[in-house]
């Protein structure tokens, strides 16, 4: 069975860190772009960053760049988000999901397996 897992969300203040994981079951993320996206109350889902299965090339949006680390465990078959320096407007579900694609992406229209969402709350 076909399976996205994510973890590791909760309620933290601004400044504090967030390690998220999302573990795949069912299939090799060898071949998939995997990508991190977020959505907060009343907002559309954007995406926050993505890895390549192929080659771990990466990307993020302009607002978490240089707070926010997308890595991969081969071993685990786990893709990880380590978020640092939270600030409020971070805060919302976010989900992790898999595309079967050449290039990397942050359209979420581009993928097609999206795992179940963690929750992510940056509050003092």
């Amino acid at each position: 069975q076909v399976q996205l897992v994510e973890s590791g969300g909760g309620l933290v203040q601004p400044g504090g860190s967030l390690n998220l994981s999302c573990e795949a079951s069912g299939f090799s993320l060898d071949d998939y772009v995997i990508g991190w996206f977020r959505q907060a109350p009343g907002k559309e889902r954007e995406g926050v960053s993505c890895i390549s299965g192929r080659n771990g090339g990466t990307t993020y949006t302009h607002s978490v760049r240089g707070r926010f680390t997308i890595s991969r465990d081969y071993t685990k078959n786990t893709v990880y988000l380590q978020m640092n320096s939270l600030e409020l407007e971070d805060t919302g579900v976010y989900f992790c999901a898999t595309a079967r694609i050449w290039w990397r992406s942050l359209a979420p229209a581009d993928y097609q397996n999206w795992g179940q969402g963690t929750q992510v709350t940056v509050s003092s």
